[in-house]
């Protein structure tokens, strides 16, 4: 029967054959190991390159084209990490199952010969949430992208933490998610990852605050060069027009960093020199640098100019050039 499921996934997803299963070494959960540190020469960037798959959203959402080509696309533009995104595959995990849309993605990898690094995980609940059942069970539905983390080897997943932007309401409650998510993740060696991704994980300050109070070595940050909007516009909804942004990108990142175990490159629009143009990449390089980080930095492209795959390498080149101007 497993067979069958296994063929069917296969023929779905156009692969002729499911390689042969590689046993991956768990990482140790600490800063330095889950970030892959790599030895780097002279003249080479002190980061090794990932691609979000909220770049090619578009591919999926819009074009309604397979987000299992995700592997394949990375490794033809030039990344050595992928960095999935749950939510692209709902329709995948209705039709197929989840613990086969998770094996499939093991093989693709294993076929490209690209590293797992982390799964950004949407849509499960809310972390935060001030009703302590919501969030027991928001907690509950996280575990399984845990599992799918460690079954691929990547080591961390990337959480939300919406639920309340009340700031002292939300000060108890997301430390006890987070605690709760962190110490199921602990058993598995996987790390849990808070993102500036809007309300007050926005605002670097609250944040940092909240993930000492959790106070585990797997509960860490993915500070994104974007994703500044503390507040929106509509009451309590968590994407839109934004009414409150933090006031310094930069500082917020730099606070970020201590509790780092990846990094996302946000980008938007370019300018004629290949520049972002609201994003200092060399500035923003600097901080990344100076914190002492040496895993990989995820392009995420968010533009709405160039298509997806020009933003991409747009913001890949960004990164290249910008690493050779650092201190």
């Amino acid at each position: 029967m497993k067979l069958t499921i296994i063929s069917k996934a296969l023929f779905f997803i156009s692969i002729i054959f499911l390689s042969t299963i590689i046993s991956s070494c768990k990482k140790d959960i600490n800063k330095e190991v889950a970030s892959t540190t790599v030895s780097v020469t002279k003249g080479d960037p002190f980061f090794k390159l990932s691609l979000a798959q909220w770049s090619l959203n578009q591919y999926v959402r819009t074009e309604k084209k397979s987000p299992f080509h995700f592997a394949s696309q990375a490794k033809e533009m030039g990344f050595e990490g992928l960095e999935y995104v749950s939510q692209l595959y709902k329709f995948e995990v209705e039709k197929l199952g989840f613990d086969v849309v998770i094996d499939s993605l093991k093989t693709l990898s294993e076929k490209e010969k690209i590293q797992n690094v982390l799964i950004m995980v949407d849509d499960e609940g809310d972390l935060a949430d001030p009703d302590e059942n919501k969030r027991n069970q928001a907690v509950e539905n996280h575990k399984k992208w845990v599992d799918a983390a460690a079954k691929l080897g990547c080591h961390s997943i990337r959480v939300n933490t919406f639920g309340t932007n009340d700031p002292e309401i939300w000060k108890t409650t997301v430390v006890d998610g987070l605690k709760k998510l962190s110490e199921y993740a602990a058993t598995k060696n996987i790390n849990i990852l808070c993102e500036n991704h809007g309300w007050l994980s926005s605002n670097p300050v609250a944040l940092m605050s909240a993930i000492k109070d959790v106070n585990m070595k797997n509960c860490g940050t993915l500070p994104d060069f974007g994703n500044w909007c503390v507040k929106r516009t509509a009451i309590n909804e968590k994407w839109g027009d934004c009414a409150e942004v933090y006031p310094d990108k930069y500082q917020g990142t730099k606070m970020m960093m201590p509790a780092a175990m990846a990094v996302s490159a946000k980008s938007y629009n370019f300018d004629e020199n290949g520049n972002e143009t609201t994003i200092d990449f060399v500035k923003m390089l600097q901080i990344v640098k100076d914190a002492g980080y040496t895993g990989f930095v995820g392009v995420e492209y968010e533009g709405d100019v160039l298509d997806e795959k020009a933003g991409i390498e747009a913001t890949k080149d960004l990164l290249l050039s910008a690493s050779t101007k650092l201190k």
